[in-house]
């Protein structure tokens, strides 16, 4: 399902979206949400597994101390 939205661009974004949308200026912008979407995933899994990561080492280091 799809939802609709109203969104003021500037006009260099909106230049930048005609540019490159290949006529669909939906599909091009869902395109660049999504990729978003998963960047910020990922940048959340990373952060999550080196916050583990350092707890793991100091816990290690804790045992040998």
């Amino acid at each position: 399902m799809s939802e609709r939205i109203t969104i003021t661009l500037d006009k260099e974004a909106y230049e930048f979206l005609e540019l490159n949308a290949n006529g669909n200026p939906s599909a091009f912008i869902t395109k660049i949400l999504k990729a978003e979407k998963q960047r910020i995933i990922a940048e959340k899994i990373l952060q999550d597994n080196q916050e583990e990561a350092e707890e793991s080492y100091q816990q290690q280091l804790a045992n040998w101390i």
